[in-house]
């Protein structure tokens, strides 16, 4: 059973920056990529950025240039640094981790409000 705890959303002002971190537990074998998901209400979930197992990272284009994507293997940790965030950044952020033969595993959401 893997389990994904996501932490680290809020309220933020515009221009303001935040920290998402998830971690992964459980009996995890052949990870093959770990990101970082969002979704807003009566919208598909949207890609915010991945990490392959080689470390090949890609962004949403929406999100260059403001976004980080890092990882801490020892600790089964991934991390979103989210700079100059906008109010269009408003989203639940889901943390996602897939391995060999098992699909895809999922994190309960942390949601992310960008307000004046």
């Amino acid at each position: 059973q893997v389990q994904l705890t996501e932490s680290g959303g809020g309220l933020v002002q515009p221009g303001g920056s935040l920290r998402l971190s998830c971690e992964a537990s459980g009996s995890i074998f052949g990870i093959t990529g770990r990101g970082w998901y969002r979704q807003v209400p009566g919208k598909q979930r949207e890609l915010v950025a991945t990490i392959t197992g080689d470390g090949s990272i890609q962004y949403a284009d929406s999100v260059k240039g403001r976004f980080i994507l890092s990882r801490d293997n020892a600790k089964m940790t991934l991390y979103l640094q989210m700079n100059s965030l906008k109010p269009e950044d408003t989203a639940m952020y889901y943390c996602t981790l897939t391995t060999l033969g098992t699909g895809a595993y999922w994190g309960q959401g942390t949601q992310v409000t960008v307000s004046s």
